[in-house]
């Protein structure tokens, strides 16, 4: 059999509509795949669920399907997304009726299984279960508004075996998504764990969409047609290696650099763990094959640890965030006498409220050239289980000091709003069953077991040494490129270098302790490093900087998004003849007009 052509035509809840039309039409493709939960989209469509019953799942998949369905089905592509959310049933019916008006009859499945609301009791047991996955404090009576095991691509696979044109799930892991397919037309079982891993890191690289084709690339100077970024396609060869590529005429890359960018994205180990198998990222080998191909090769897979994660979101109370500007001199004594004031107004004061957060942001200039450079911030969030609490008396309370407090004053509160907070737990694999649903025929997959294996053996490729010269002060960022993102409450940073030499200096200058002390907020926090070598890279995982997870964080950037730019801004001592290789690195590779030198 030839490679599986795997496109992805979205990445989130929200992404560019006309994708999935792009990627049927842009050129030959096997199977569309679209991507739409992520740990937020899970409490929003509980949120859109409990005001309409009829909901719960992602109404723009409905709006790509109208315009690919047909076309999908002259061609013989195959359609799997997870946009069922918290309704893969309901989806699934409305899929049925959009084929109906079209006078298309694909055969349409969905996979149940996930949807753990109506089994909390039984699976919780009498300790109150599901064990925090970091601290282990078990869930208690917290309300819970949403519960999902993450499934794995085994069940797909059976839909599409079983006929399927149109497969939808609820919570899957994004990677299964690639997998289902993949194991399906090569015909991989519990025991190809090799091939399974592979993958799932073709997976990974394509379910963010753009984000595998440039998008949010560090070094995006280096992107032709960046205005509108073609999405990614993942060639899956029946030994588990693929290409990753984009359609021909699309804007966007695919280098080394920015399938490299995609495997940091939100993850923690190198041992990345999947339902159907472990793969080992620091075993993946990258090669450029040609313009816009990278080829992945070398994955070796370990067997599942034999639990499911479990993402459930609870209720966590009402929230209000108050943001008053600070001009000119002196941001810090102005922010103090603020907050003296406000709390002094309120009875009980600032422990009247069950978490109060407060952030001071001196970005003012000194002798600033326009008004806007004058600016500092104060941002205060105030949180309690009674809404009226954070509601209108606290408006009241800050609204009385407008002429009251100090010079220049201006600013406001945010509308009071109910917030989510993500809980992360797991079961084991056998007290979930997934089920197919085809008509009126329902399939149970149980979870295929592989036979113990060795593990993989660590890599150990001894790290370069540091070069070694003159150095010179210039921003961390013309040396590395970064991608971040949130782990629920954790948020991870990626780091990779364009060259060995390059890595050299990276790795053993950037620890755990100069991590902290280039970035502040870190300090306090528990930071774990991983290295991974055989990409150039660094992966760091902040325990949590996010608190209760992305819906509860108060913080500016809630998902972590821009916190591998912010390191990529710090300057740094760096080695004087590796800034000028390296810099000018694109230029002798590409042909394109090199980065400049000195600037962020």
């Amino acid at each position: 059999m030839t490679g599986l052509r795997i496109a992805n035509c979205s990445g989130f809840y929200g992404d560019r509509l006309a994708a999935a039309q792009e990627m049927v039409d842009g050129g030959p493709i096997d199977v569309l795949t679209g991507d739409f939960l992520a740990e937020l989209t899970m409490l929003i469509l509980a949120k859109n669920k409990m005001a309409d019953p009829r909901s719960g799942y992602a109404k723009s998949f409905l709006r790509q399907m109208e315009e690919v369905m047909g076309p999908c089905l002259e061609r013989g592509i195959k359609v799997v997304s997870n946009a069922g959310g918290l309704a893969p049933a309901r989806l699934a019916e409305e899929l049925d009726g959009l084929a109906s008006r079209l006078g298309l009859s694909p055969v349409i499945a969905y996979v149940s299984g996930d949807d753990l609301m109506e089994r909390l009791e039984e699976l919780s047991g009498p300790s109150g279960g599901f064990a925090h996955f970091e601290t282990g404090e078990p869930l208690g009576s917290r309300q819970v508004l949403s519960a999902n095991a993450y499934l794995g691509g085994f069940p797909i696979a059976r839909a599409l075996e079983e006929g399927a044109d149109i497969v939808v799930t609820g919570r899957v892991t994004d990677a299964a998504l690639a997998l289902g397919p993949a194991a399906w037309h090569h015909g991989w079982g519990a025991n190809d764990l090799d091939q399974l891993a592979g993958a799932v890191v073709a997976g990974h690289v394509i379910e963010c969409g753009a984000q595998a084709t440039g998008g949010n690339y560090a070094f995006f100077e280096e992107v032709p047609g960046a205005e509108h970024i073609g999405f990614p396609i993942a060639e899956v060869e029946a030994d588990g290696s693929s290409v990753i590529t984009k359609h021909e005429g699309q804007g966007g890359l695919v280098s080394v650099g920015t399938v490299t960018a995609q495997l940091l994205y939100e993850i923690g180990s190198p041992a990345y763990a999947n339902p159907d198998v472990v793969a080992r990222f620091d075993t993946i080998e990258l090669t450029q094959l040609g313009p816009d191909r990278v080829g992945i090769s070398g994955v070796r897979g370990e067997a599942p640890s034999g639990r499911l994660k479990v993402a459930m979101n609870y209720l966590g109370g009402y929230r209000t965030t108050l943001t008053m500007m600070l001009t000119g001199l002196d941001p810090a004594g102005k922010a103090a006498l603020f907050e003296r004031a406000l709390w002094a107004s309120i009875p009980g004061g600032k422990q009247s409220f069950s978490q109060v957060e407060v952030e001071l942001v001196e970005s003012g200039r000194s002798d600033p050239a326009d008004n806007a450079l004058a600016l500092s911030s104060l941002r205060i969030t105030v949180r309690d289980e009674n809404p009226e609490k954070v509601g209108r008396a606290f408006a009241a309370k800050v609204t009385e000091l407008a002429l009251a407090s100090y010079p220049g004053l201006f600013g406001g509160g945010s509308q009071t709003q109910a917030y989510g907070v993500y809980w992360p737990s797991s079961l084991p694999t056998e007290l979930i069953t997934p089920q197919v649903h085809i008509g009126p025929a329902v399939t149970p997959v149980a979870q295929p077991v592989p036979r113990a294996g060795e593990p993989v053996e660590r890599s150990r490729a001894c790290l370069p040494p540091p070069p070694r010269g003159e150095l010179v002060e210039a921003p961390l960022g013309l040396l590395v490129g970064a991608r971040s993102g949130d782990k629920g409450g954790d948020a991870n940073l990626g780091v990779w270098a364009l060259s060995e030499e390059g890595y050299g200096f990276l790795a053993h200058f950037l620890t755990t302790d100069k991590l902290k002390e280039l970035l502040p907020e870190t300090r306090p926090l528990e930071v774990r490093r991983y290295e991974l070598a055989n990409i150039w890279a660094l992966n760091f995982v902040v325990v949590g900087l996010l608190g209760e997870g992305v819906a509860a964080s108060s913080r500016i950037d809630g998902q972590a998004k821009g916190l591998g730019e912010y390191l990529r801004a710090k300057v740094v001592p760096v080695p004087a003849q590796l800034l000028e290789r390296e810099t000018g690195l694109l230029e002798r590779e590409t042909g394109r007009p090199e980065r400049e030198k000195g600037t962020i």
